[in-house]
């Protein structure tokens, strides 16, 4: 984790989305995707606490080695203020936080699954994997065109895509979860990947205990400081004993976690139905390396 002052190489709109390109050596270096940075706002009442976003692309090599990218939808004073950034000016970054996504040893078809912006740190994973020599299929959804992010950069990322909108203005009309089974089946994954809404990961949880998957997730929560101090960010995630649960913090336990683990119940406010924990045989860490 490093602190710097970095300043912003390019800026660039993507449909509903801003994108923001810094240059940052030492962030980008160790930069993994699901990790992400956190970024100071100005000094003014109005912004107390730092925003928090996932890192959307780390350059290691080439033209661009030393940059990182990361990608926002402008919804209140900060990331309006973000928006309106230029380039050459210089921001207060700290970075990569976060615990990162793991690459699998052995196994090869990787489904990777987003929704809205989660597709950032999904589509910087989906680069990883194909350097690692990994078959990469997505699924995108969004409520709208707009809202889907960087199509063309997906489809250069997949051998299978499938795009799913609310509102049927591109790919399918519906939800992720309408084509998830299909997908599956159609593209023979091994793993699975996925950032996005909670009822969107939940679904994939669900799914991928049924057909005994390894699977790993990017979740978001309310963050404060971002560098597991305050606690404002936890969620509940079974022990593996199944024992009980822990509050585990979203900035410095995850934000990548094992879907079988989480408590959804509990962390989606729903009536607790049982502490159910993964059934016997599923895969839980050995896919992964340690």
């Amino acid at each position: 984790m490093r602190r710097v002052r970095a300043e912003i190489l390019n800026t660039r709109k993507l449909g509903a989305y801003h994108s923001l390109t810094l240059v940052a050596p030492e962030i980008a270096e160790r930069a993994r995707p699901g990790q992400f940075v956190s970024v100071a706002m100005p000094a003014d009442r109005r912004f107390v606490l730092r925003r928090h976003f996932s890192i959307h692309q780390a350059s290691r090599r080439g033209g661009w080695a030393g940059t990182l990218e990361f990608v926002f939808d402008p919804r209140g004073p900060g990331t309006d203020w973000l928006a309106e950034s230029k380039a050459h000016q210089f921001l207060d970054v700290i970075g990569p936080l976060g615990k990162a996504f793991a690459y699998p040893r052995r196994l090869g078809n990787c489904l990777l699954v987003s929704e809205e912006h989660g597709s950032a740190p999904i589509y910087f994973l989906a680069q990883e994997l194909r350097a690692r020599g990994k078959r990469v299929d997505l699924i995108v959804g969004a409520s709208s065109e707009d809202h889907v992010f960087n199509p063309i950069e997906a489809k250069r990322l997949s051998q299978q895509i499938a795009i799913v909108t609310a509102d049927g203005s591109l790919g399918e009309r519906g939800r992720v979860e309408d084509v998830l089974v299909g997908m599956l089946d159609a593209t023979g994954a091994e793993v699975v990947y996925a950032a996005g809404s909670r009822r969107m990961l939940r679904a994939v949880a669900e799914l991928c205990i049924e057909r005994r998957l390894p699977a790993q997730v990017a979740v978001e929560e309310q963050m404060a400081c971002g560098l597991g101090i305050c606690q404002t960010c936890v969620i509940p995630v079974i022990r593996k004993d199944g024992s009980g649960y822990d509050n585990l913090r979203v900035c410095a336990d995850g934000p990548v976690f094992n879907p079988a683990r989480i408590f959804w119940d509990r962390w989606m406010g729903d009536e607790p139905r049982t502490l159910s924990t993964p059934p016997e045989g599923f895969p839980v860490v050995s896919a992964w390396p340690r």
